[in-house]
């Protein structure tokens, strides 16, 4: 495990380098968001080969039809509209999919979760999920969406929506208008907002499954609230955002295999190296307090995903509802592919491996479910569901680490095979573009890299200052009564 610290530190090494070499060329660039409309239109939503192609087509348009004036820019940050300009549709489907999203989370993981821990640990387990909702939604406010979502450098955004200045809705007696992000112009940007808020919620809410029963609740808190801003909004800009560096070297993630799962799994496996095993881990029975909990849970996550997925087209439009059929069609391959390698080794089926079966096709056709047919989803599902058992059993066992809810073995693994995999299946007839098993491997590589090293460094310093873990006293009476004063009966 040393030596493998030690390969994340050299290839973070490198990353930086590219890194700052990016940043420098950003710093001697005029800024974007004042740069002529026309030497910004070619970073406006696609990847550099993409607005090549796309400047040729148009070019070819003009010349055909003899037009005298080019056609205007496509919009590079945040603007202002008349309301008629707003889709009634797309704005409801997206008010949806904001709730499904956050219902993902509260209740859905806080119970997912809850269910699986000990039950002197129920109640901290769900107050987690519950209390970096509140955390991520103040500095999702205050800087967070404005540093992910608004032009600025390659690696991270600007600071034009600092506290949401700048979004706005004005009624008028005529007319109303109102404030639409550039990458969503069809929907209110309060709504794109907030629809991007509950990504960043249960992003850093995943990582806990990794350390449960045994971290700090004040540390976990700084935790989240540094690795929110630190690590996850510039992955968000890197690579959803047009002028991202990832997101103009071509990497596709529809919905977030890179930027939620591998990001949050990874994040998860550094959170069990430096806080290290559970109190009796391997000598103990740390059987799941409550699987009905854990059902019901992962049942609100499924329902939810289409929400997550479908909701990424941020449209009312086929693409959703074919992400939506996607994503319904590899869950449950996985959850069958989980279930039947369990009952192939191990002589019967269970209730958590369907469970965590499903979970890990949901997280595996994340990234591909808005660029891959049918047959993509099958094996993404099937293969997810395998590979997935084989990492939560087999690969942490054999490495040693106590990933006590299977974040990495699901969320980080399942994120990988999801993300590679899109560059295999995806269809340019379905998403607009053709895949790169290299360009996602790039994009795969960046997340593990850089959120590995940050995350490590992160817990080390909070470790040397305040202190990770609670004592061992703490750990073993239950983290419910020692840090929150309370206990299910």
């Amino acid at each position: 495990m040393r030596n493998f610290l030690m390969s994340l530190m050299v290839a973070g090494a490198l990353i930086g380098a590219n890194v700052g070499t990016a940043l420098a060329e950003d710093a001697s660039a005029p800024a974007a968001a004042s740069a002529p409309a026309s030497d910004a239109a070619s970073t406006a939503s696609a990847p550099a080969s993409a607005n090549t192609a796309m400047a040729s087509s148009a070019q070819a348009a003009a010349a055909a039809s003899g037009a005298s004036e080019a056609a205007p820019a496509a919009p590079t940050e945040p603007f202002s509209v008349d309301s008629s300009k707003i889709s009634s549709g797309d704005t409801a489907w997206m008010l949806t999919s904001t709730a499904l999203v956050l219902f993902m989370t509260i209740p859905g993981l806080a119970l997912f979760y809850a269910g699986m821990v000990r039950k002197k640990n129920v109640l901290a387990t769900a107050m987690q999920s519950f209390a970096i909702c509140c955390l991520v939604t103040i500095l999702w406010t205050v800087v967070g969406y404005s540093i992910s979502f608004t032009p600025g450098g390659s690696f991270i955004g600007g600071f034009s929506r600092v506290f949401l200045h700048g979004m706005a809705y004005i009624k008028g007696d005529k007319a109303t208008t109102l404030t639409v992000s550039h990458l969503a112009s069809t929907i209110p940007e309060s709504v794109y907002f907030a629809f991007q808020l509950t990504f960043a919620i249960i992003t850093p809410a995943l990582i806990t499954g990794a350390f449960a029963d045994r971290m700090k609740f004040s540390a976990m808190l700084v935790f989240m609230a540094l690795w929110s801003l630190i690590v996850y909004s510039p992955i968000a800009h890197m690579v959803w955002e047009p002028t991202g560096w990832l997101a103009t070297a071509g990497v596709l993630d529809f919905a977030g295999g890179t930027v939620v799962h591998i990001n949050a799994g990874i994040a998860g496996l550094m959170c069990c190296l430096v806080l290290g095993k559970r109190v009796g881990y391997g000598r103990e029975v740390m059987a799941p307090h409550n699987l009905v909990l854990s059902l019901i849970g992962a049942s609100m996550l499924w329902v939810g995903w289409f929400g997550f997925n479908a909701g990424s087209a941020v449209a009312a439009d086929g693409r959703a509802g074919f992400a939506m059929l996607t994503t319904q069609i590899a869950t449950a391959f996985a959850a069958f592919g989980w279930m039947f390698a369990e009952w192939i080794t191990k002589g019967k089926p269970s209730v958590l491996g369907i469970i965590s079966g499903a979970v890990a096709g949901l997280v595996a056709v994340t990234p591909a479910s808005g660029f891959v047919g049918v047959t993509g989803a099958i094996v993404i599902g099937i293969v997810a569901g395998v590979v997935c058992f084989w990492s939560a059993t087999w690969l942490k066992h054999k490495f040693n680490y106590d990933d006590s809810l299977d974040a990495f073995g699901v969320h980080g693994v399942g994120g990988i095979i999801g993300a590679l995999l899109t560059g295999v299946f995806a269809v340019k007839d379905i998403g607009g573009f053709d895949g790169s098993v290299l360009v996602q491997a790039k994009g795969v590589l960046v997340t593990l890299v850089y959120s590995g090293v940050v995350s490590f460094v992160l817990l080390k310093i909070i470790d040397m200052t305040m202190g990770l873990r609670v004592t061992e006293e703490q750990e073993r009476e239950g983290l419910d009564v020692t840090l929150h004063g309370e206990h299910v009966e």
